[in-house]
């Protein structure tokens, strides 16, 4: 009985040092927030003015919110602050699902921002895809109703 209770405690911490070392804590990250509030999902819903900010520390990762356009176009605008390569992508949808926006920036090389109004698309709740790849810095986006 002792040899079992000796090798149970031998297995429990050997387990306790294995779960801390196995941290994840230097993986990198990815937060793209609108209006404040951070995405985490893809049934997120905004309404009025889109002001977004991103920001990474290596990572890759694509999230997705549903917004709310009356008109049939957006007036957009982005832009990175980084120093080495990495990039990101805002694709834009109508409410018929036609790609209105499809417009990257690259780090390390310029422009460092976009801006402009989308192709003409069906009004209604449109989808918003930002995609950060391998992407150390940060940025903003904003998206209006167009004209």
């Amino acid at each position: 009985m002792k040899l079992f209770k000796n090798l149970l405690m031998l297995v429990l911490i050997v387990s306790s040092v294995t779960l801390v070392g196995c941290s994840d804590d230097d993986a990198p990250a990815v937060l793209v927030s609108v209006n404040g509030t951070v995405v985490f999902n893809n049934t997120d819903e905004f309404n009025g003015d889109i002001d977004g900010d991103f920001s990474s520390n290596g990572g890759t990762a694509t999230k997705s919110f549903m917004w709310q356009n009356a008109l049939a176009t957006a007036d957009y605008n982005a832009d990175i602050s980084t120093s080495v390569e990495g990039s990101f992508r805002m694709v834009v949808q109508d409410a018929n699902g036609g790609v209105v926006l499809d417009r990257s920036l690259s780090g390390a090389t310029a422009p460092d921002s976009i801006s402009g109004v989308t192709t003409g698309g069906a009004p209604g709740l449109w989808t918003v895809t930002i995609t950060l790849t391998s992407f150390t810095g940060d940025g903003s986006f904003s998206l209006s109703e167009g004209n």
